[in-house]
């Protein structure tokens, strides 16, 4: 079953026609890709997922409901969570503090810190934080100020504020983007930790095809802003179509 569908998605900006007639559909409990080379309309697709824009003409749709004219929050509330390709953590926080907040949100919606009462008394939201952080394999890093940790344990946390939301859809932009080796294959293997686990639908652009065919169950290419190609990944690694996107020209047989 799609629990992300996408039909007949079009977004111009002035005479540039960055997405064109683009249909997707993501299926539940899939880590689902979308790649193609720069400029190929992935950033505006993913913005059309979240909020950040609205199509000028066609439809998305998530577990049922549509998201257009929906703002940011609403849609987090719905279950989409993202994770953006610069981790959005706060920096002067410890890593135990970042994730306590959006359990809090998630308790409470819309909240307002009370003065007279300590968080240390929050024994939910204490309880809830630290599981988050031990599905993260962080749990030792909790006390640690978050700017002063590598760029893969800021995906780490990050992951971790997402999760914290229980999330039916995760939208990752470039998780690996800026990482050393091992800090991707550590992501990598995080990912695919978390969706074994929690069954978690995952839609992922990425421009690093190792992580792409390490991850992905499904490929959807877009090429000039409209999709070209939708399939497994051995299919997607051979189309003509696909290599001609990226390469100017098709492969010869």
């Amino acid at each position: 079953m799609s629990i992300l569908e996408v039909q007949n998605v079009n977004k111009s900006f002035g005479g540039l026609k960055a997405l064109q007639n683009v249909n997707l559909k993501v299926e539940e409990g899939t880590i689902h890709a979308i790649i193609g080379p720069n400029g190929a309309g992935k950033s505006t697709l993913l913005n059309c997922f979240v909020g950040k824009l609205v199509p000028d003409t066609g439809s998305v749709t998530f577990d049922g409901q549509s998201l257009l004219q929906k703002k940011p929050h609403e849609i987090n509330q719905m279950g989409v969570s993202r994770v953006f390709q610069t981790p959005e953590i706060f920096t002067d926080l410890t890593v135990f503090e970042n994730v306590m907040i959006p359990c809090f949100a998630k308790r409470d919606g819309s909240f307002e810190l009370n003065a007279w009462k300590p968080v240390t008394r929050e024994s939910d939201i204490r309880e809830r934080a630290e599981q988050m952080l031990i599905d993260v394999n962080m749990i030792d890093k909790r006390d640690m100020i978050a700017s002063s940790m590598s760029r893969g344990d800021k995906r780490r946390l990050e992951m971790a504020m997402c999760l914290s939301q229980s999330p039916k859809l995760l939208l990752l932009d470039e998780p690996t983007a800026g990482m050393a080796r091992a800090d991707t294959e550590s992501t990598i293997e995080l990912l695919k930790e978390i969706q074994a686990r929690l069954k978690i639908t995952m839609a992922i652009i990425e421009h690093d095809m190792g992580v792409v065919f390490s991850l992905a169950q499904k490929i959807s290419v877009l090429a000039q802003g409209t999709v070209i190609a939708e399939d497994l990944p051995d299919a997607i690694r051979s189309d003509p179509r696909v290599k001609e996107a990226y390469l100017g020209t098709a492969a010869e047989d």
